[in-house]
This record gives structure tokens, C-alpha cells and sequence, in this order.
């Protein structure tokens, strides 16, 4: 990046840390995109998120045109500022999705909705600048640990992608990670495990952890399996291998059991390297809805099996996250410029 942009980048962070005195009566818009959903919301300074749409990534051209869908529909005043996450790095001016066609300028979607403060940031930054503004009501605790107050934290979840963030203290404030931790390379514990992932690696190189964490690493698991059992592969969705699953499908179950099993691991690796003795919480579209089965799964045993850290690991909490929408909160976070990005 260079000078120009530096400067350009650190005026934009003045401008947002001070928008709280400016337009004070004017709503904030507040967007979530993911790779298959975009969720909107306006919201008033320290108040709730209002007129929530879910909207699906497929049936808009772009996100300027989806946000101007919302807004010519909602209620009220035009925001004068925005916040949005996504599901992809943020480097520079232009975004691109990581598992979506999309992908806009930021400058011109600024002006496209005429906004006076536009911020953007990776989607697990998002969540992680909202974790504690989390209440007990939005989180299920997963084994033991009792969190330090002021600790680092770490959050992950499996979606269409793999998200990963951590938040850092930083005196009175904290700081949020920007980085792309779904794209390290997936280990394995076992040799099962390692069998899956020499499958996978003959055909993609490169096994991620969002290779097999994730909605199509269901399904990449499920298949997978079946070769490895020498039975036909069929052709399903995620949530049908959860569905087979529930039905007593061997194979669907132990796709489901390694996808968490898998999650405790890398999450294991998470809290390791942050010390993340303030947690470890799981956020992303499929623990949630598969809650009672992430709460059964080896997830937790995976997570403190790090030989002898393992009495380390006891230590340190880990919960699922339960708000449908915890992006919403770092990025009224943001708005407020109670923390920020790093």
C-alpha cells in the first residue's frame, strides 16, 4: 500500500472514530455479507439493529445493487454511514468474495449510496469486535474453563467459508485481527484423518482447513467417505448429509462427527497461539443449526488434545455462539469507535 493510501486509510479511521458526533439523528446501515447471504440492518447510536432483511447473494447483480434494493424499501431517513463485513480480505479499494462472484469498489459504493463514512471489514473481524458485547443468552458453553477477564479472545466458525479472527486488549480497548486463518493448512490427528486429507490433497493440492470446515467441506468429507468405503458418492447438499445424518446414515454421521472434530482442532490451534484465556467461541451459519450434535461431538475433546497442554487447553472456555447475527455488533462497535482493526 502506498503513502497515499496510508494517509487516505488513517483519515478514513479519524473520520469513523469521530462520526459519532456527526449525524447523531441519522440511522447507521449495518451489513453482514457472506457468500450466500447479505443481511442488512439500521441502526441509531446505541440502539438495537431495526428492519433486518436477509437477502441472498445470488438473486442481486452486486452489492450496491442489493443495498440499494434494501434502502429503497426501508423505513425512515437514509443512513449517512455504513459498516459492512465480508467474507473475503479487505486490503485495498477493491473487494472480491472468496466464495461469491462478487466484488465492488469501496470507494464507489460509498458514492453510489452517498455515504458520508463507509467502513469495511472481513466478517470475522466483525464478530470478533462484538464478542463482549455478548451476553450469557447468546452463548453455550462447550466443556469447562472459566474466561480471564481482559484476556485475548479467539473466534471461528464454518459457513460457506471458514471464518477466523481473534481480539487482542490494547489498553482500554481492543484491537480485532484482520487476517485469513480459514486458509491454513489442515492437520490431521489421526490416520484416518490423514487418509482424508491425502484424498483431498490429490485433487486440490493445497488442503485448507476451510477445505473440510465448511459447507461444501461437509460435503467434501461426505464424499470422501464414501470412497474410501467404495461405495458411490452421491451428489448432495450440506444440509442433506445433516438430515442423512440424523436419519442414521453411517457415513453422513461420521462426515458430520470429523467436520467437528476437525473444527476442535484447528479452534485447539487457535487458542494456542492467540493464549486465549478470554475463549474461544464458535460463530458461522452450521454449528448453530446443528447445535445438540456440535454439543455431542469429539469437538471439545480434539480441542484440549494437545499432548501435555492439554491441562492448558482445560483451561480455556469455549462457547457457541447463538446470535443469528453477532457481525451487527462489531460493527456497531466500529460506529462507536470502541475498537478497532488491526
Amino acid at each position: 500500500m502506498g503513502t497515499e493510501d496510508s494517509n487516505r486509510s488513517f483519515q478514513e479511521r479519524q473520520d469513523w472514530l469521530s462520526l459519532g458526533l456527526m449525524n447523531v439523528s441519522a440511522p447507521r446501515l449495518l451489513v453482514d455479507l457472506g457468500g450466500t447471504n447479505v443481511r442488512c440492518a439500521l441502526q441509531r447510536a446505541a440502539g438495537p439493529a431495526e428492519q433486518v432483511v436477509k437477502m441472498k447473494v445470488a438473486e442481486h447483480t452486486g452489492l450496491a445493487a442489493a443495498l440499494a434494493a434494501y434502502l429503497d424499501t426501508a423505513e425512515g431517513p437514509r443512513p449517512a454511514s455504513a459498516a459492512v463485513a465480508v467474507a473475503a480480505p479487505v486490503t485495498g479499494d477493491k473487494v472480491e468474495l472468496t466464495n461469491a462472484s462478487w466484488a465492488f469498489s469501496r470507494k464507489g459504493l460509498r458514492d453510489e449510496l452517498q455515504l458520508e463514512s463507509l467502513h469495511i471489514v472481513n466478517d470475522f473481524t466483525a464478530i470478533a469486535m462484538g464478542l463482549p458485547d455478548l451476553g450469557g443468552e447468546h452463548l453455550l458453553a462447550v466443556g469447562g474453563g472459566k474466561a480471564v477477564a481482559g484476556a485475548p479472545m479467539g473466534v471461528l466458525g464454518p459457513g460457506t467459508g471458514l471464518g477466523v479472527s481473534g481480539l487482542l486488549p490494547v489498553g482500554d480497548r481492543w484491537l480485532a485481527l484482520a487476517g485469513e486463518g480459514g486458509h491454513v493448512t489442515l492437520p490431521a490427528t489421526d490416520e484416518r484423518e490423514a487418509g482424508i486429507i491425502a484424498l483431498l490433497r490429490g485433487e486440490e493440492g493445497h488442503v485448507s482447513a476451510e477445505r473440510l470446515i465448511s459447507g461444501s467441506g461437509l460435503v467434501n468429507l461426505y464424499q470422501a467417505l464414501c470412497m474410501l468405503s467404495g461405495v458411490p458418492a452421491p451428489e448432495l447438499k450440506p444440509d442433506e448429509i445433516s438430515h442423512r445424518a440424523s436419519g442414521g446414515d453411517p457415513l453422513a454421521h461420521d462426515a458430520v462427527t470429523l467436520f467437528f472434530s476437525f473444527l476442535g482442532t484447528v479452534a485447539g490451534n487457535l487458542a494456542l497461539t492467540l493464549g486465549a484465556f478470554g475463549g474461544i467461541y464458535i460463530a458461522g451459519g452450521i454449528a448453530p443449526r446443528l447445535k445438540d450434535v456440535f454439543v455431542a461431538s469429539p469437538f471439545r475433546a480434539k480441542f484440549e488434545a494437545k499432548g501435555r497442554y492439554s491441562d492448558y487447553m482445560a483451561d480455556i472456555p469455549t462457547w457457541l455462539v447463538l446470535d443469528d447475527v453477532p457481525a451487527f455488533r462489531g460493527l456497531a462497535a466500529i460506529l462507536d469507535g470502541h475498537r478497532y482493526e488491526g
